[in-house]
């Protein structure tokens, strides 16, 4: 659907103004706008035109229209594609990650982009099967009883414990910790050398029977782990009568809670070059949760693969040029945060 500039400039006057009050905007308030240069009569005309198309809904008859989905998405794409597009990057959200673990991180932008824009804010980390093993630490808690400490290349860290029917001789302890560092340290915890590195035939039996039993450390670490998302604001989407139907207050709870359900809906993001954005109905078949909110996601990672998603879901009349750009600005940061503590295949 083509519109004239006229008509462009009306119905983002109409979404701006819908977005900062809530109500809706009569043909009254856009003639007074000194950057529509008509009177009444046409701004009525042109309206009447608009919710033809529906892009504008007219919810009483003495009121003044409301966007719908649609218009609220003809005004993204022209956010997104239009000649006055956003910038790629906006350029004022310091999230300082610099030195920082990735947890740490995952969290303080999570917190920030809520602040932002103040809606909820969510970010999924990297699974844990894309990070390298950067240090092994083989304790002997007891003389029966060791410990295996595996820190990663993203600050992760994770810890074992093995029990055996007979105390370990503690050279052999020594030995493991220098010799697990030797053969692991810089292998993905999901490649497939992985396990190739631990079962090696060429050393005693001894010696290969310790690491074959220590091997669960690694070989189900990636597995077993769950991939973790970061939630910050949802009190400000749900108290601040922005979401006003208690079956769906539910639904978005209970959306919540089942944390898989939610990725899935994230993920999408994974694939699209430049930032997703659902509109309230557009997100039925997704995440029926969402049926009256919007959603803005984009990817981050390496340059060759995405290994995560920044997002924000509010009301469907939120500020979508601020959101857009805030969010476009943390995948940035992240990216460029990740890029550091990642070693670029």
């Amino acid at each position: 659907m083509l519109l004239t500039p006229r008509q462009e400039l009306i119905l983002r006057k109409v979404v701006d103004a819908y977005a900062a009050t809530g109500a809706p905007v009569g043909s009254k308030v856009l003639a007074a706008d000194p950057e529509l240069d008509c009177g009444s009569s046409t701004i009525r005309g042109e309206l009447a035109y608009l919710e033809d198309s529906g892009l504008l809904a007219h919810p009483h008859t003495s009121a003044g229209r409301v966007p719908t989905d649609a218009g609220h998405r003809y005004h993204v794409d022209r956010l997104l594609h239009g000649p006055d597009r956003l910038p790629a990057r906006i350029g004022t959200m310091d999230l300082q990650l610099v030195r920082r673990e990735i947890d740490e991180a995952m969290r303080m932008t999570t917190e920030t982009l809520s602040q932002v824009t103040n809606l909820m804010a969510i970010v999924s980390a990297p699974p844990i099967d894309t990070a390298t093993v950067r240090h092994v630490e083989v304790l002997a808690l007891q003389p029966q009883v060791l410990m295996v400490v595996v820190i990663t290349s993203t600050g992760g860290v994770t810890k074992r414990v093995f029990t055996f029917d007979h105390p370990v001789d503690p050279g052999l302890v020594a030995w493991a910790g220098d010799e697990l560092n030797g053969r692991l340290v810089g292998v993905g915890l999901g490649a497939r050398s992985l396990r190739g590195r631990l079962t090696d035939q060429a050393l005693g039996h001894r010696e290969r029977t310790f690491l074959e039993a220590l091997a669960p450390a690694f070989i189900d670490l990636a597995s077993t782990a769950e991939d973790s998302l970061y939630v910050d604001g949802a009190a400000r989407l749900l108290t601040e009568h922005r979401v006003q139907d208690l079956d769906q207050i539910e639904d978005i709870m209970a959306m919540l809670e089942r944390r898989v359900s939610l990725l899935g809906v994230l993920q999408s993001a994974l694939g699209e070059p430049d930032v997703l954005v659902r509109i309230g109905s557009e997100n039925l078949e997704h995440a029926p949760a969402l049926r009256s909110l919007a959603l803005v996601a984009a990817g981050y990672g390496l340059p060759a693969r995405k290994l995560g998603t920044v997002s924000v879901i509010g009301p469907v009349r939120m500020d979508y040029a601020v959101v857009i750009g805030s969010v476009r600005e943390a995948a940035f940061q992240l990216s460029r945060f990740i890029e550091d503590i990642y070693e670029t295949p």
